[in-house]
């Protein structure tokens, strides 16, 4: 006779999921691997470089290397000035991010004081964002007749291009709420500075960061268009000084200096959104 307690049994679900021919979804590899999502940029990159540094953007678009450098002199006009660049960029730094940080402030209380006051501060929304519509090549001269040609009055011209874009996307979020969230926390008796809270805020956090991301690049516009006019350091004017010497390597090592600032303080925004909204759908799927 058999033993029958050495028959080993699969369990009801497993066995008809093998019987259907139905196999388990697998995660795709860039959700296994987070690395392999950024393997296609990178080698995009790469091969950017490689097609710059063999002069064929100076052949396609028939451009001289006094007004192109090739990425290697590039590097070495960075190495040969690093000091004067790190102290630069760290000047320019600052005023953006002093310059974000006061704008995305003061648009975000706007939109929540607009976000209580519904029909005023629609209108008030509007008018702020207005602002955006201001060249910046006639802001920066009124800034630095205001608050001369120091740091104050590069943040103030950053504040001023930050603030409209963060008023309106965070306004936008609070005023975006399901109807029927809203009975729910009417049914359970909530007040207004409740509902904004627990609902409201919430669901305006992605918009919130949505418009720190757009103002970091915002803001490093801000700040080097505002060196142009009048200035004595920063990397506005060092790039303003040197394409006027004719220095086109140094004069290209701000710009690839300030986009790199401008991408990391960027992603440096997106950690900070992984970490605070990882209920949200856009961080769900990401992980």
């Amino acid at each position: 006779m058999k033993d029958l307690t050495a028959v080993k049994t699969e369990p009801l679900s497993t066995s008809v999921v093998r019987s259907a021919g139905v196999n388990k979804p697998k995660r795709s590899a860039s959700r296994r691997f987070p690395s392999a999502a950024l393997l296609p940029p990178i080698g995009f990159g790469v091969l950017f470089i490689v097609i710059w540094q063999l002069k064929g953007f100076h052949k396609l678009f028939h451009l001289e290397l006094y007004q192109l450098p090739i990425p290697s002199a590039i590097a070495k006009a960075i190495q040969n000035n690093s000091v004067v660049l790190w102290n630069y960029s760290l000047y320019t730094g600052s005023e953006m991010i002093g310059g974000c940080i006061m704008g995305s402030a003061i648009g975000l209380l706007a939109a929540i004081a607009a976000s209580f006051i519904p029909r005023a501060g629609k209108g008030a929304i509007t008018l702020l964002a207005a602002l955006n519509a201001v060249p910046i090549v006639a802001l920066a001269p009124i800034m630095n007749n205001w608050f001369g040609d120091g740091v104050a009055s590069k943040i103030a011209i950053v504040t001023i291009m930050t603030m409209a874009t963060m008023a309106v996307s965070a306004y936008k979020g609070m005023r975006s709420v399901e109807p029927a969230y809203l009975e729910l926390m009417h049914s359970y008796a909530a007040g207004r500075l409740a509902i904004f809270s627990k609902l409201r805020f919430r669901l305006a956090l992605p918009h919130i960061f949505t418009a720190l991301k757009i103002n970091m690049a915002t803001g490093m516009i801000g700040a080097i268009v505002g060196e142009f006019f009048i200035s004595s350091r920063g990397l506005g004017f060092l790039l303003s000084d040197q394409i006027k010497l004719g220095n086109m390597p140094i004069a290209w090592s701000c710009i690839i200096i300030a986009a790199v600032l401008g991408i990391a303080l960027y992603y440096c925004i997106q950690l900070i959104e992984r970490m605070v909204i990882p209920w949200h759908v856009a961080q769900r799927n990401k992980q």
